[in-house]
Order: C-alpha cells, then sequence, then structure tokens
C-alpha cells in the first residue's frame, strides 16, 4: 500500500497562528496583528490573481467602482478560491448600491474563510442598513470573538444591544 504524506499550508498555519494571537491581544498590538492577517488574507498564490486584485483594489481607490467589479469578476472568476476576491468585489458591488450581490459575495467569502471577521463585519453592516438588527447584532458578536479589539464593534454591539435585547426598567 503506498503512503502519501499530507502536505500541511504552512500559510494557513501562520494565519491560525495570527488570529489566534489577535484574540489574545492587547488593543496596542491588536492593529497590527490585523494588519499581518489582511497581508495574509490578500496572498492569492497566483500573480495573475494577485494583478487583478491589485488592480480592483486601485479602481475602488479612485472611486471607479464598475471599473472594479470588471476586475474582481475577472479574479473570481479566475481564482474562485480565493476568498478575499469575493469579498472585496462584495464591497465594490456595495459601493454602486448593489446589495443583493454583495450580500451573496460576502456570503462566499466566509465559505471559503469563515475567520474573515471584515466580511462578517460587512454583513454586519448589511444587515444594519436594511433594518435587521438581531443578525446584524449576531454578525458582531461574531467579530468580537474573533478581533476582540475591533475599533467598530464595541460601539455598534452598545447601539444595537437595547433594539436586540430591550431597554432594562
Amino acid at each position: 500500500m503506498f503512503f502519501q504524506p499530507v502536505v500541511v499550508n504552512a500559510g494557513q498555519e501562520e494565519l491560525d497562528a495570527l488570529l489566534l494571537e489577535l484574540r489574545e491581544a492587547d488593543p496596542a498590538d491588536a492593529t497590527r496583528i490585523a494588519n499581518e492577517i489582511s497581508l495574509e488574507w490578500q496572498k492569492s498564490g497566483s500573480a495573475s490573481a494577485d494583478l487583478l486584485l491589485k488592480r480592483g483594489r486601485e479602481a475602488m481607490e479612485r472611486g471607479e467602482f464598475e471599473v472594479a467589479i470588471g476586475h474582481l469578476t475577472a479574479l473570481v472568476d479566475h481564482a474562485p478560491g480565493f476568498a478575499e476576491g469575493w469579498h472585496m468585489r462584495a464591497g465594490a458591488y456595495f459601493n454602486v448600491g448593489l446589495i443583493g450581490p454583495a450580500l451573496s459575495d460576502l456570503e462566499q467569502t466566509l465559505a471559503l474563510n469563515p475567520q474573515h471577521y471584515e466580511a462578517i463585519l460587512g454583513l454586519a453592516s448589511l444587515f444594519e442598513m436594511i433594518e435587521r438588527p438581531a443578525e446584524a447584532y449576531e454578525a458582531y458578536v461574531q467579530v468580537k470573538a474573533i478581533h476582540p479589539h475591533h475599533p467598530d464593534v464595541t460601539e455598534a454591539l452598545d447601539r444595537l444591544e437595547p433594539m436586540v435585547k430591550g431597554q432594562e426598567l
């Protein structure tokens, strides 16, 4: 019988270690660790995918969201397993008011990378925007579990808690 060893993705091991470090970090270190995680999420392993991501990001920075959607659609077609491509396209869709496609792309991002707290944060924001506070609150709770010091989460939880849990008398 032939035994084939399992190849471990070194990048995933590093990312898992960073996510664990983020959960346990103090506020001063959390930003640095989150930036390292973001850089890891942007590594596709493909030069052409990296180029499409770069072009999509640059188009978004210029406010050219339709152009960004074109680049990012090419990216997700080329590399459908690359979560950051879906996440970036969700942002572009959101910026042109395409909420349904944005939600769909965020769901795909999370199917590929369930720890992508920025995608969960995006879902929370969209839920809040479409007046679904319970779902928004739950998503913010999930972000806080992964990134306890995320700058937007505590304020959002405080804002939504009375709507979701009611006010104490």
